[in-house]
């Protein structure tokens, strides 16, 4: 029996991009000759409800709701403007599709677009809008029009909606399955009509054998279900298993056989070779095959076989992720806050990527540690990551890539950038972080000169006391020197930022908020994210809480899903109640405002008064620097071959022979001079450790290379001609 395999994502990730996990998937199967076809029903949900019809159906549904309840003005509002929505709705999303790049001039008049309450906080933004270029104000002028419409659907229609994220609060916390059930036995929502047509359609045409639901997040949880629920009435022959990042963490102790009525299997961890495993185990005639890290249902219980003997694939195995099949061409951008660092996220189309599986550090006291996405590393030789992203950008027309790495190591990045710049390709690439002292100014440099353009790394909470509880391996200032070389370079720093952690003060999180003000005040962090601690199941916080001063709530396991924990504080902080003011200050200093403000400004309860130096991170900047070279450092040149002129000089009667060099960099021309035989040397040397090469020479390699020919090595190194050229991409990595 031939294999068909149809691999999903049911809304709802992402507008701007497809989450990667179906082209993971794909590009695995194409290794092994197994025919798919894989679709992201969440664009296509939000593409057919944001249309002209889809919102004339929009209006008719909403409208019935005025009849039956109180509707606040804003709907209202909506409602009456429904002409011009509808006139205006299909040419705003070909504007946000890069289709109709004119429509830019109309929408920034102001008189174009119908404004609801979303359109009120543009008075806060006016200051935006002077940086701003016209299609960038005209795309957050379109994305506030969207959340308008959002608003409206929430409000009249699906109180469940998100563009992000579909039913959350049914994914969230669900140890018991008992909701998300009820839920599903209702008639399908509005929403779901739409997912449901279209599924229908791509069932009926493709007819696959077995059907792949990735589950990411909380929020398309619910969308996988019914989808399941769709199929298994419709085709009950078609086989369905769920994978992905929710039941990865989330679903480990099932227990609840109902979740099997949806569903045949649902596989945990890397999905290559367990879904090769299910796909012998459908098409084979024996009764019993060996799956791997499978639940299923057998005489009405739950069961989780890990009989197979084949190992999991290396990443050198798994093949480069493949994007056929998804519209990508139709995906939208928006620009939800106008930061620069902070749009990347919904913004632009990204090829996704990973350098390395797992996390290199595997230490933090928080996260997922003893989970294999997390505690397996292993990291892709750059080559390969290079062969890739030339296949990605032949297939995909896209050269933008995002590294979505749990934290990319600095030897690999610094490879990768290597082998870009070696092979001259032209990319747009960011990644996650951590803040170590390895991200020298020079390496920020190279990565800058390969096509990084942003990083995010977690800070988490700004106090050295709790970054050491954490093991989070950096301290605030090291977080400053690090955040200085990146922006220094030209490569925007977003922060993740934790509050409430176990044991936290009251204090340190003031103390907190004053150096996440310091670094956004000196400037080298553009952009972050405050999120309250989360206890989970899997991390040392999670399995060891007496080291860490809190004390599990229940140690029931639930039925359904399993991986955020009810704790009590030693401190007995509610933490809740910091939330709001943290948040605000951000958005401001995101902004570059309000940094004379007072903390106190931000709380409407008392708080202390910091203890931190108003200067703290401005001296951490100012320390002096190490000019110590290690012998085994590796010595780049970025630029070009000089030209060559040679003079003679003469001073008391004596003369000698000098050159000039002149480089000739993107922005500006520089000369440097030097004696002749210093000069010829240099020129030589700079050939053979140009970007270009292969071989890459060590501190210690030129410096013996240097003392065959020539005296006092130092003495040139750290001369006026080689500090020039250190300015202009002599690098020391």
């Amino acid at each position: 029996m031939k294999t068909k395999l149809f691999v999903i994502t049911p809304p709802f990730t992402q507008l701007n991009t497809p989450y990667p996990a179906t082209a993971y998937i794909k590009g695995f199967l194409n290794t092994k000759n197994i025919e798919s076809v894989q679709a992201d029903l969440g664009i296509e949900v939000i593409l057919k409800l944001f249309s002209k019809e889809g919102l004339q159906n929009l209006f008719e549904v909403g409208g019935l709701t005025f009849s039956v309840g109180e509707v606040s003005d804003n709907s209202k509002r909506i409602y009456a403007l429904q002409d011009e929505y509808l006139k205006t709705i299909n040419p705003v999303i070909a504007f946000l599709q890069g289709k109709n790049p004119t429509l830019a001039l109309q929408i920034c008049q102001e008189d174009f677009l119908p404004e609801a309450s979303r359109f009120a906080q543009l008075e806060e933004l006016d200051w935006a809008f002077g940086t701003m270029g016209t299609q960038d104000k005209a795309k957050h002028l379109a994305t506030l029009y969207l959340e308008d419409i959002s608003d409206f659907i929430v409000e009249c229609v699906d109180a469940n909606f998100g563009f992000s994220r579909y039913a959350e609060r049914l994914g969230r916390s669900a140890n018991c399955f008992d909701e998300l059930y009820e839920a599903l036995q209702q008639e399908p929502t509005y929403i779901d009509t739409i997912l449901l047509s279209i599924l229908k359609e791509r069932i009926e045409t493709i007819q696959p054998t077995l059907l792949l639901i990735s589950v990411p997040f909380p929020g398309n949880l619910y969308s996988a279900f019914r989808s399941a629920q769709w199929v298994k009435k419709h085709h009950p022959k078609i086989k369905i298993s769920m994978g992905g990042g929710f039941p990865n963490t989330e679903l480990r102790s099932l227990s609840d056989a109902r979740v099997f009525e949806f569903f045949d299997f649902i596989t945990l961890d890397d999905g290559e070779a367990p879904i090769e495993e299910l796909i012998n185990a459908i098409t084979s005639s024996e009764v019993e095959m060996p799956l791997k890290r499978t639940f299923l249902l057998e005489n009405g219980k739950v069961v989780y076989k890990n009989n197979s003997t084949k190992h999991d694939y290396k990443q050198s195995q798994v093949g480069t992720p493949d994007y056929s099949d998804l519209l990508l061409d139709k995906y939208i951008s928006v620009i939800e806050i106008v930061n620069p660092m902070h749009r990347m996220w919904s913004d632009g189309r990204w090829n996704k990527l990973t350098m390395a599986h797992g996390c290199y550090w595997g230490k933090c006291t928080f996260c997922d540690i003893s989970l294999d996405y997390i505690k397996v590393y292993e990291p892709v030789a750059a080559n390969l990551l290079c062969d890739q992203m030339e296949e990605m950008i032949a297939q995909t027309g896209e050269n933008g890539f995002h590294f979505v790495d749990e934290a990319a190591p600095p030897a690999l990045m610094r490879a990768l950038a290597l082998e870009i710049l070696r092979r001259k390709l032209a990319v747009t690439w960011w990644t996650n972080i951590r803040f170590e002292k390895s991200f020298t100014k020079d390496l920020c440099l190279l990565l800058k000169a390969s096509g990084c353009i942003a990083v995010s790394g977690g800070l988490e909470v700004a106090s050295d006391r709790l970054l050491k509880l954490i093991d989070k391996g950096v301290t605030v200032e090291q977080v400053a020197k690090v955040t200085r070389n990146f922006t220094e370079a030209g490569v925007m720093v977003h922060a993740y930022l934790m509050y409430g952690y176990p044991t936290q003060t009251i204090q340190e999180t003031v103390d907190s908020l004053e150096m996440v003000r310091q670094l956004f005040e000196v400037g080298v962090l553009q952009s972050g994210f405050w999120h309250q601690f989360a206890m989970t199941a899997h991390s040392p916080v999670g399995l060891y809480p007496e080291k860490f001063g809190v004390v599990k709530e229940t140690e029931a396991i639930g039925t359904f899903a399993n991986n955020d924990i009810n704790y009590t504080d030693s401190t007995g902080i509610d933490h809740d109640k910091f939330s709001f003011g943290l948040k605000k200050s951000l958005f401001n200093f995101m902004h570059g405002i309000c940094f004379d403000y007072e903390l106190q400004d931000w709380f409407d309860f008392k708080i202390p008064k910091t203890k931190i130096s108003p200067d703290f991170i401005f001296d951490a900047l100012h320390e002096n620097e190490d000019f110590n070279i290690k012998p085994t450092a590796k010595i780049v040149w970025l630029g070009g071959k000089p030209f060559v002129e040679h003079f003679t000089k003469s001073k008391k009667g004596n003369s000698w022979e000098m050159m000039t060099l002149t480089f000739h960099d993107k922005k500006e021309s520089f000369n440097i001079r030097t004696n002749k035989n210093e000069g010829e040397w240099l020129v030589e040397m700079l050939l053979k450790i140009s970007v270009a090469n292969v071989k890459i020479f060590t501190f210690q390699e030129i410096k013996a290379n240097f003392e065959i020919q020539l005296e006092d090595f130092e003495l040139f190194w750290y001369s006026k001609p080689i500090k020039t050229l250190r300015e202009f991409g002599l690098l020391v990595l």
